[in-house]
Order: C-alpha cells, then sequence, then structure tokens
C-alpha cells in the first residue's frame, strides 16, 4: 500500500456573531484550500455572492477587501501567517478565518475498498 504524505494547506471557516444578542459565534461553512489563492479567492467568492444583500456600510467593506485588502491577505498567506477577514451587518459581524495547517491523510479515504478489519463486524439482528 503507497503511504501518502502530510500535505500543507489552509483551513478557512465562515462565523457569523450576532452584535445584539447573548450566545456563542456560529460555524456556517468551512473549507479546505491547498494553496494561497485558493484560501483567498473562496473568501473573494464568499463576499461577491452575499455582498448585494449586504447594507451599504457592509459591502462597502467587502469591495474595499477585494480591492485592498485581498492583497495583503495572499502575501501573509504565501508567508503561512494566518488571515482574519470580518465584516458587520445590521446586527451581525461576519468573520472569515483562514489558518496554515498540515492535512493529514487519512487511512482508505481515496480508496474504494473498505479495511480489512469492516469485515469483521456482525451486525445485530434486529429486535
Amino acid at each position: 500500500m503507497l503511504m501518502k504524505l502530510p500535505r500543507w494547506g489552509f483551513w478557512c471557516e465562515c462565523w457569523t456573531e450576532s452584535l445584539t444578542e447573548q450566545g456563542p459565534p456560529v460555524l456556517v461553512a468551512s473549507f479546505d484550500a491547498y494553496s494561497a489563492p485558493q484560501a483567498d479567492r473562496w473568501v473573494a467568492i464568499a463576499l461577491e455572492t452575499i455582498s448585494p444583500a449586504l447594507d451599504s456600510d457592509a459591502s462597502a467593506e467587502a469591495w474595499e477587501w477585494m480591492y485592498d485588502g485581498r492583497i495583503d491577505t495572499r502575501r501573509a498567506l504565501l508567508r503561512a501567517e494566518p488571515c482574519t477577514v470580518s465584516l458587520t451587518h445590521v446586527g451581525t459581524r461576519i468573520t472569515w478565518t483562514i489558518r496554515p495547517v498540515l492535512f493529514l491523510p487519512l487511512a482508505h479515504r481515496q480508496g474504494t475498498e473498505l479495511p480489512a478489519c469492516a469485515h469483521d463486524f456482525t451486525p445485530r439482528p434486529e429486535e
């Protein structure tokens, strides 16, 4: 069996947090990127998608990041530094985080065969 090596990449998350109500932030989405361009593109596509629905201040923040801040984000990612992009829409803060990570391969994730131990399992009869 060929052993896959760990691979460097970026773990990307999008969180929302109410600024008017109590409660923890909520994870909205996550994404595994394998390059700096792929990671910042994930944020850019999200911002382009939601910008028409944002209030004017939040929309301006989004476009400012896409025109100016994205370059700084890409440079930081190329240096393997974590990045955060955040904006506030009405009473909600939306935050994208990008962190450099080492992805560890999972056994048999890409294979079509189950590991040998899977055949040792005997299901319980229905009661």
